[in-house]
């Protein structure tokens, strides 16, 4: 398969995932979303890592998928209190974490 055509398909996991964060009001949504984007971006590290016979692109998916696990547990976390203290996890409205 041509180097467009894992491109095409990773630019359009990444709208999808943009579409989500912007439009959803869902925390575990908008997380979701985030990760689709992540996962839109490794694609198309890998799809150039082939295409240029190198390492540094599987290099770049470990660290960012390193760094999407750490997201989603702290994320995980920070919903879970929050809907223990009370018990809405609506976006809107949220603003316990203003300084």
């Amino acid at each position: 398969m041509p180097l467009s055509a894992y491109l095409i398909v990773s630019g359009m996991l990444f709208a999808i995932g943009a579409f989500g964060v912007l439009a959803r009001r869902n925390p575990l949504v908008m997380f979701m979303s985030i990760e689709l984007m992540l996962n839109a971006v490794n694609l198309s590290f890998m799809a150039f890592a082939s295409f240029l016979d190198s390492v540094e692109g599987w290099i770049f998916v470990f660290l960012v998928l390193t760094v999407a696990a750490a997201e989603v547990v702290v994320g995980l976390a920070i919903i879970v209190s929050i809907f223990r203290s009370r018990t809405s996890i609506d976006v809107d409205e949220l603003n316990s974490l203003k300084g």
